[in-house]
């Protein structure tokens, strides 16, 4: 596939890096030539110094044969218009843009084809609310990443002493949990990967992922580690596009309080905000949040623009006796190191932004991804096609189907009826298959297992 990434920023540097491994045919435009030089340094991937929105810059950078364009600049503007230029001089096929401010994005009717003619919107900002929210709905989970419509969930815990399973074989979650059904995808131990069988014993501090539909999640991380309480307090650092959105979306049922050091932003919000307190002051500031009664509060987010920032508050909350404390984290080289430390989670926009992309860019049908350890492991949502003799998958049972090693089979979705995979569980055609991958390198043989062969009509 012909792709051409507009911006060399994070967001375009990951997408690059992830992209152009996979057989990909990669051009990377920006304006800034040091980026562009240190990622073909990097990538094997073209690279062309211009404005993103120019027509002659677009033509040189191979827009005319394109499959796709992914307009990842710093500006909401740029990103629009080169949607705008592909599409009326080149004929783009596939057109994505990410879009940050609010105010276009309450209008929809605006990316139109007859208007701006973009294919997809990426807004980061609502992705990580969205994944920030879900972890405030599930306390004690790591991940909580939605398939098929909410319908079956992904959910990634670290295994405590005091859970009932821990200690014990995972064959035995069935006996705890007989009118439950879950399947364990991955199991993470010390940072090397474990394929989990039914003789698999759980270990205190493992790292587990497993599929479950969504009204049977509570009651499987319960067998994982002892069920903490619904959070009630929360307080977040930052009120920007993030924190008010969190605060917008919790204030009706949690008591919120968002910390802003702007001050005109800060009453700007509160005029905004109904039940949610919004502070002026430095989320740092321990007497601040002594004064707010940080060592009664269940969640602490920082989520400024600032990673340092952030880093320090949520490490000064946690010292303080904040519960649980998360910090919005930019540069991918500061997760894994503050993740180990008193950070309870590390929230890194990339990845989730990352997924929301790679969903457009797979071969065969497939809906959803999302990336997964750093980047290192995929989940995907795939659709079947074909019937018995035009597809690999439809017409086989688990069993039967080729997996590459490494890759599992989780769950099986058949309209609104939800199936935990088993051996014998047979895909049909029309059915969204949510696979774990635990190498993503694995992603073209699981590609090719889902695309239907010429033969189907």
């Amino acid at each position: 596939m012909k792709i051409i990434i507009l911006g060399a920023g994070q967001v375009g540097r990951s997408v690059a890096n992830a992209l152009v491994h996979e057989d990909n045919d990669i051009t990377v435009v920006d304006q800034n030539n040091d980026l562009l030089l240190e990622l073909q340094d990097r990538l094997d991937l073209g690279i062309l110094q211009g404005h993103a929105g120019q027509p002659n810059v677009l033509r040189r950078a191979g827009a005319e044969d394109a499959d796709m364009i992914l307009a990842v600049t710093n500006s909401d503007e740029t990103n629009m218009v080169a949607c705008q230029v592909a599409y009326t001089l080149f004929h783009t096929p596939m057109k994505i843009a990410r879009v940050r401010s609010q105010a276009y994005l309450d209008y929809p009717e605006i990316f139109a084809q007859e208007a701006f003619p973009v294919n997809v919107l990426i807004s980061p900002e609502q992705l990580v609310t969205e994944y920030i929210l879900r972890l405030v709905e599930y306390p004690g989970a790591l991940q909580v990443l939605d398939f098929a419509g909410g319908r079956v969930r992904l959910v990634a815990v670290k295994a405590y002493y005091d859970g009932p399973l821990v200690g014990h074989k995972l064959r035995a979650l069935y006996d705890h949990i007989p009118n439950t059904d879950a399947r364990v995808a991955a199991i993470y131990r010390e940072g090397e990967v474990i394929q989990p069988m039914g003789d698999t014993v759980i270990e205190a501090d493992d790292e587990v992922f497993f599929i479950a539909a969504t009204e049977n999640i509570r009651a499987v991380m319960s067998e994982l580690r002892k069920q903490e309480k619904r959070y009630k307090r929360l307080i977040f650092a930052g009120a920007g596009n993030i924190g008010r959105r969190l605060a917008q979306s919790l204030e009706s049922k949690y008591r919120v309080k968002l910390i802003e050091s702007d001050q005109d932003r800060a009453r700007e919000i509160a005029e905004r905000l109904d039940k949610t307190i919004v502070l002026h002051g430095d989320a740092a500031d321990e007497d601040l949040l002594l004064e707010e009664n940080i060592e009664n509060t269940d969640v602490f987010c920082a989520v400024t623009n600032d990673d340092e920032a952030n880093i320090l508050s949520a490490m000064l909350a946690k010292r303080l006796g904040a519960g649980k404390v998360m910090a919005l984290i930019n540069r991918a080289a500061y997760v894994d190191l503050v993740q180990s430390g008193p950070i309870d989670i590390a929230i890194s926009p990339e990845l989730a932004t990352i997924g929301s992309l790679l969903t457009h860019v797979r071969r065969g049908d497939v809906v959803v991804v999302h990336s997964l350890r750093r980047g290192a492991a995929e989940a995907i949502e795939a659709v079947a096609h074909g019937d018995r003799g035009s597809s690999k998958v439809v017409g086989r049972t688990i069993d039967e189907i080729k997996l590459p090693k490494g890759a599992s089979i989780g769950a099986v979705v058949r309209g609104e009826e939800v199936l935990i995979a088993h051996h014998d569980t047979a895909i049909e055609s029309g059915d969204h298959v949510i696979l774990f991958l635990v190498d993503k390198r694995q992603i073209r043989d699981v590609e090719k297992l889902f695309q239907v062969g010429v033969t189907f009509l």
